[in-house]
């Protein structure tokens, strides 16, 4: 069984609680369950990794190698901004998918560029919780 792991950036315990016009009123906790029920129904182990600090999100993607066929990140802000982070990703030889449950390019400018997607082997972004799905289910596509 192939392995993925779900990392997720600043904030992103607060879905449900943050934003709720961009985020929605669903809890972090239900949208988490629902990403296990999801990988459990493509036959993949799979961990979800939450943390509001970014040198935890690097060793987690360092620690990634040869432990995980493939991720699915959602960096938060850092995804703007966090060259640290795009340098993690790069030196992880796994394909990382990159996803926003918001459309970052109708949000606030500074939104629209992702440092982090030149090392991702592609983007999803807009479709609230089901961007986490499509991600698991590019993987599973990209580990065949």
């Amino acid at each position: 069984m192939k392995k993925v792991l779900i990392i997720l950036g600043p904030n992103l315990n607060m879905v449900g609680v943050r934003e709720k016009g961009v985020y929605g009123t669903e809890t972090a906790e239900s949208i988490n369950s629902q990403i296990l029920e999801k990988a459990h129904s493509l036959e993949l182990d799979c961990e979800i990794f939450q943390s509001n600090h970014e040198g935890d999100l690097i060793d987690k993607i360092h620690s990634a190698l040869g432990k995980y066929d493939g991720v699915v990140i959602n960096a938060g802000a850092l995804t703007h901004y966090s060259y640290a982070l795009r340098d993690a990703i790069a030196c992880v030889n796994i394909p990382f998918v990159e996803v926003h449950m918001s459309n970052i390019h109708k949000r606030e400018e500074f939104r629209h560029h992702s440092v982090i997607a030149p090392v991702c082997v592609g983007q999803i972004a807009g479709f609230g919780k089901l961007v986490y799905f499509l991600g698991l289910e590019a993987l599973k596509e990209l580990m065949i």
